[in-house]
């Protein structure tokens, strides 16, 4: 776990892959960042177990109030990193459509549009058989990426819950990692980048080439929605 940046009102602390974001059977995230930070600290966002990355923690009710407006009204950016072992049915774009529960605790992508879920990407191809994907939601629901890149025939790799199950146990972690943030608060711009520092996919030569050209994620997606 790692201190990225430390605000009278909030931190940004990068949680590992793996962790769960809240106490199970030992410390979760949140109350193990709070020990990092020695102070009491407010959720306003959150990741997957699986999933490693920047998060924004509020150090108090009122400036989680401020953060939980701002993800209200879709003010926070936000880029993901991912990894699959199978070719998208289209290389960049869009992913709309509501989302449904499927069966042991499952989403799906749905055709209707009442309250879609929207994503877009894009992606390069690696090794033989690899591809990344850089990825900006635009809404908040619950495995939203995870299951628009299922929807494009490409699970991310190690994951287990919506990949091959017997593939994903050989990868060392789920291939998806929150990579950058930016936003305005209290009328100042702030931004944060922090590549992926587990698992050998994403430590690979090729991967560490194609991230130098995703440095600014958010210069791939100039227009808005």
């Amino acid at each position: 776990m790692i201190l990225v940046f430390d605000h009278h009102d909030f931190a940004v602390v990068a949680k590992p892959a793996g962790m769960s974001f809240h106490s199970e059977t030992g410390p979760g995230f949140v109350v193990q960042a709070a020990e990092l930070t020695g102070c009491p600290l407010y959720p306003v966002h959150r990741l997957d177990k699986m999933t490693s990355g920047l998060v924004i923690l509020a150090k108090s009710s009122e400036a989680a109030a401020a953060f939980t407006a701002l993800f209200e009204k879709r003010s926070v950016e936000k880029y993901y990193l991912a990894l699959s072992l199978r070719k998208p049915k289209k290389k960049q774009g869009w992913i709309k459509g509501d989302m449904g529960k499927a069966r042991r605790g499952d989403w799906k992508l749905l055709k209707t549009m009442e309250n879609p879920a929207v994503t877009r990407f894009i992606s390069a191809p690696l090794r033989e058989g690899e591809r990344a994907f850089l990825v900006k939601p635009y809404t908040g629901k619950t495995h939203q990426i995870r299951v628009a890149l299922k929807s494009l025939g490409s699970p991310i790799a190690g994951d287990g819950r919506y990949a091959d199950k017997a593939e994903a146990d050989k990868e060392e972690r789920g291939y998806l990692h929150a990579y950058a943030l930016r936003f305005t608060y209290n009328g100042e711009l702030f931004s944060f980048t922090l590549p992926p520092d587990e698992g050998e996919r994403f430590l690979s030569p090729l991967f560490s080439d194609l991230l130098q050209t995703w440095q600014a994620p958010w210069e791939h997606f100039p227009e808005k929605k």
